[in-house]
Order: structure tokens, then C-alpha cells, then sequence
């Protein structure tokens, strides 16, 4: 008997002994990332920022400057979200697929069921078809696969006053550095590897060189663990936003409460409401939201298009919603 008792002391003594350690550890407060974050919303705002996710793919053609600057000026949003890609001749452009092949006419000049890359074309040759060619309306129709035809001799010109080519990234930055200075961006770089680096480099030297007073206004992301890596040792003074490696580690050490052995120093945690690793985890939580700001780190949830969801979200202090609507975005928060 006595003998059992001892052991139920020394098991109370552990589970108290690690509840305090928790507890302190807890309480240290974490080093910040940043000392200031323009990703993080402001205490007064009840609303969340406001991203328009590949420039609001719902609303306009995504990813061209018919949707940029209808999400910018007939939309108010906050962020600008966008991915890049490299040309063959390495110009940086918009796009969310590798290949022109859902968005673009490219079936009009080469109807072969083999997929279209952009790393298989300069950036003038891409400037060659309308990227207007795949969005599909709200009412189901197809606005603007009439607006060129295959032979049209003045074809560039027609897409160019449309706002419907390809975007270099140069472009989308001159548009509005004058006009929106507080303009933020989201962009993710798609490509790996080699063609990663480089991405990094001309953004760098863009941002750095020719548009420095947003330099502080761009977060990058990217998928691909060696770019994150390359941005966080050769580029320290961008802005990055959590690989997947480093939302892992964050949730993870969050959820357990031990947030002072996480090491992560990126600006911005980009996550989707909920994450299936085996079993399903809801990452839509305030505390987690909370555990980030404490480092200055800005909490943006992805990709949601439904009006419940942007009402929880914003009621548990998100920083950002990423939206493919941002009309539906307006509407919901009467805007």
C-alpha cells in the first residue's frame, strides 16, 4: 500500500513538475521577428485585411491587370495576392500554374493535349495570348474569348488595352507605386531549385533597386524548402512567410504549448482553415492567432470563399483573409 502511494506521489510530482515547466514557458515572452509587421492589422480594425487572391480570380481574369487594378480601385482591397514564374528567358511573370493552358487561348494556336509551359516561352511571346480566354463569369459565360481572334493583326495591341496579357512583376509594382503606396503584397515564388534563386534575385534587386519604399510592403512565400532557405541567407532584409516546414513546426509547438523552442522567423504564417495529416487538425484557432502575434507574426488564412467562414474568421482576429471574391468579401463586411 505504501508502496503504491509512493508511486502515485512520484507520478503527481512529475505531471506538476511538467505543468510548471509549461507554464513558465509560456509565460517568457518570445523574441518578435520584426519590430514592426505591416502584415498585422491594426487593434481598432474589427475587419480583417482584405487579399485578393491571384487578383480576385473570381471578380476578373486572374492574375492580369484588368484584376489588379479592379481589385485596387474598385474593390479597396489591402494585399495584392499573386505567384511568379520564370519566362525561357528569364522575365518574371504572374501566374498560379506553370503552364498558360487553363487561363490563356493557347489552344487556338496548338490544340495538342501536351501542357504549355512558361519556362518554354520568352516573355513576348507570351505577351501574345489573351489570358482573359478561361475566366468564367459568376453567370457562366465567357466574356472575353471573343475579344481577339487567332489571325488579328493587331492582336497585342487589343490585349495590351485590355489589361489581358501575361504580367511581368515589374509591371504590377509601377502601376500602383505612386498612386497606392500603402499597397501590400502576398507574391509566392513557384519555382524550385535554380529557377527559384534566380526569381529571389530579380525580385530582390527590383524591390531593392527600383521600387525600395515597398520593399517592406512584399512578403514572399514559397513551397520549396531550399528557396526559403536561400531567402532567409542571401536576402534577409525581404520579408518571407513560413515554408511549409516552418508552419509545421510553428502549429506543432503552438498546439503543445511549448512555443518557446519554435525558431521560426518568418513575417507572415499563411495557413488554410484546417490541415489533414492522418487526422483532420483545425488551424482556424484563436490562441494560435494569439501565440503569433506575440512574436509580431501576422496570421493569413487561405483560400476562403464563403461568408461564414470570413465572419469567423475575422470574430477570432485574423489578419487577413485571402479570397478569390473580394466582392463577396465587401458584401459581408458591408464595405
Amino acid at each position: 500500500m505504501k508502496k503504491r502511494f509512493k508511486v502515485l506521489i512520484t507520478i503527481g510530482s512529475i505531471i506538476v513538475g511538467l505543468a510548471i515547466i509549461i507554464g513558465v514557458l509560456n509565460i517568457i515572452p518570445p523574441k518578435k521577428v520584426v519590430a514592426d509587421n505591416p502584415f498585422i492589422k491594426d487593434e481598432s480594425q474589427t475587419t480583417p485585411m482584405l487579399a485578393a487572391h491571384r487578383g480576385g480570380a473570381i471578380n476578373n481574369p486572374e492574375n492580369t491587370m484588368k484584376a489588379f487594378k479592379a481589385a485596387v480601385s474598385e474593390f479597396h482591397i489591402d494585399i495584392v495576392e499573386t505567384d511568379l514564374w520564370l519566362t525561357k528567358d528569364n522575365k518574371l511573370v504572374y501566374s498560379h500554374d506553370g503552364h498558360i493552358d487553363r487561363m490563356s487561348d493557347i489552344s487556338l494556336f496548338d490544340s495538342s493535349e501536351e501542357k504549355h509551359y512558361i519556362a518554354d516561352y520568352t516573355l513576348d511571346e507570351l505577351k501574345n495570348f489573351n489570358f482573359g480566354y478561361g475566366f468564367k463569369t459568376k453567370e457562366n459565360t465567357y466574356p472575353y474569348r471573343d475579344l481577339v481572334s487567332k489571325d488579328q493583326v493587331n492582336r497585342k495591341e487589343v490585349l495590351e488595352a485590355n489589361d489581358l496579357q501575361i504580367v511581368e512583376v515589374s509591371e504590377l509594382f509601377k502601376e500602383f507605386y505612386v498612386s497606392h503606396p500603402e499597397l501590400l503584397f502576398i507574391v509566392e515564388i513557384k519555382n524550385g531549385e535554380e529557377q527559384g534563386k534566380i526569381a529571389a534575385n530579380i525580385l530582390d534587386d527590383l524591390l531593392t533597386n527600383t521600387y525600395p519604399a515597398y520593399k517592406s510592403h512584399v512578403v514572399i512565400g514559397t513551397f520549396h524548402d531550399e528557396i526559403s532557405k536561400d531567402l532567409k541567407e542571401n536576402h534577409p532584409t525581404l520579408f518571407r512567410g513560413a515554408s511549409t516546414g516552418d508552419a509545421a513546426s510553428f502549429i506543432i509547438t503552438q498546439l503543445l504549448r511549448v512555443n518557446i523552442f519554435d525558431s521560426g522567423d518568418f513575417t507572415c504564417l499563411q495557413i488554410p482553415t484546417s490541415y489533414k495529416v492522418g487526422i483532420r487538425l483545425k488551424l482556424d484557432k484563436r490562441h494560435i492567432i494569439k501565440r503569433a502575434h506575440r512574436r509580431n507574426i501576422a496570421v493569413q488564412y487561405w483560400t476562403i470563399n464563403d461568408a461564414d467562414d470570413m465572419r469567423y474568421l475575422a470574430s477570432i482576429g485574423c489578419d487577413c483573409i485571402m479570397t478569390d471574391d473580394p466582392e463577396l468579401f465587401n458584401t459581408v463586411f458591408n464595405r
